[in-house]
């Protein structure tokens, strides 16, 4: 029986009154039904308007609260201000999802600073690229207390309980790529090939996974007497104050300059070690490097660097904005949608090692994406074609004198 029917016993007037009574009320409720109908349609409008981005997590759920962003600096990769920002401040604006992106500009006191922020402004995600691993453990460990997601971006935080996701490159295929396009060249100096490997910073999980990937191959042939390790060492902050050059000059020096190639963890470290080699005199030598910055792909076209490895960082901000969306509305990150590849893996939040499932104790789910290996000659089909460099940023000074640039500026 509908809740508007009533047993009517009342006089033909009061009868009237109440058929009248009854009309009213089935019209307003008609009304009121016609007034969701336009909500949803004006929702569906709006969706469809900024191509579904409007709460579009891949399950249908919406974020109604803020994303905040904690980059880490500028100093160590151009790229947090040049390129992440960039692209997070897209993929929420056209999201329709209120945000707030910082930088802390290498203080740890600064980022958790502004990681305090994030959380007395009830914000539903931070998306976390930390200084060095124990203050991103804290931030992750705070922000947990409070309620907040965090999205571990680029960097792993080692010992911490572990965020809700880590988004980043296959980081030992990283050094895979490199190991992959330096060995033949090494191989091809002859004798015994001195070789000397800078790494990242201790501070951050990346450095030891990058190194993984090319120690592998390393070892091996130092193992087999094919070549020689003149030095291993980890270089504080990435080189953020000119500490990869430093130490570049101090083995050259200690090995009185007799080395044959770098495995370099990034272009600014390459970068360090390009002065120090050209300063004695030393080079140019199988040099890797990474980010494709335009430094470093400036190097590569100047014959100073052998190759970059190109992580698409688009396709890092995508899958990780869509990650804090789904996060923010209370759905699985591992569920979203990207038109990037990305697979779905584990790495154990004690040591930041790659785990075998990502549902296990211990394990934060880990969305890898594949990086590239770039050199000369791919220079022009992989990050020029993807908007990622432009001629103009690269063809400057020295660079445009190069053919590459002489061919295609």
């Amino acid at each position: 029986m509908s809740r508007f029917s009533y047993r009517v016993t009342e006089s033909p007037m009061r009868r009237l009154m109440l058929g009248l009574v009854l009309t009213l009320v089935a019209s307003l409720a008609l009304v009121a039904a016609g007034c969701g109908g336009d909500d949803d349609e004006t929702t569906a409008d709006t969706a469809a308007d900024t191509g579904g981005a409007v709460g579009d997590t891949g399950g249908g759920g919406e974020c109604d609260k803020s994303v905040w962003v904690l980059l880490p600096d500028s100093a160590t990769s151009p790229r947090w201000e040049a390129d992440d920002r960039p692209y997070f401040e897209e993929a929420f604006s056209d999201a329709g999802v209120e945000h707030t992106i910082v930088n802390a500009e290498g203080d740890a006191a600064t980022q958790q600073s502004q990681a305090e922020q994030a959380i007395a402004d009830g914000a539903g995600v931070i998306v976390l690229t930390s200084i060095d691993t124990g203050s991103g453990g804290a931030i992750i460990d705070q922000a947990k207390e409070a309620g907040i997601d965090v999205i571990e971006y680029d960097r792993f935080n080692t010992g911490s309980s572990g965020g809700a996701a880590y988004v980043s490159f296959d980081n030992v295929a990283v050094g895979a790529t490199m190991a992959e396009v330096l060995t033949p060249l090494i191989d091809a100096i002859g004798d015994t090939p001195r070789v000397m490997m800078l790494n990242g910073g201790e501070e951050d999980n990346n450095a030891f996974l990058f190194r993984d990937g090319y120690a592998a191959t390393v070892e091996e042939k130092v193992a087999a007497g094919e070549w020689e390790l003149v030095d291993d060492q980890f270089v504080p902050g990435w080189g953020a104050n000119g500490e990869g050059q430093t130490i570049m000059e101090q083995v050259l020096t200690d090995a009185d300059n007799d080395v044959d190639a770098v495995f370099a963890a990034n272009d600014n470290l390459a970068t360090q070690a390009i002065n120090a080699l050209e300063a004695a005199g030393v080079g140019p030598v199988p040099l890797s490097g990474q980010d494709a910055s335009a430094a470093g792909i400036q190097q590569n076209l100047l014959g100073k660097q052998t190759m970059t490895v190109y992580k698409p960082i688009q396709a890092e901000a995508d899958v990780a904005a869509k990650a804090a969306l789904a996060l923010c509305a209370g759905e699985d990150p591992g569920g979203i949608e990207s038109e990037f590849e990305f697979a779905t893996i584990g790495i154990n939040a004690a040591d930041g090692k790659p785990a075998e499932a990502p549902g296990a104790e211990g394990v934060v789910p880990y969305l890898a994406l594949t990086p590239i290996g770039v050199t000369v000659d791919n220079i022009a089909d992989t990050v020029i074609a993807d908007g990622f460099r432009t001629i103009e940023e690269v063809c400057t000074g020295d660079t445009a004198d190069t053919e590459f640039c002489q061919e295609n500026s």
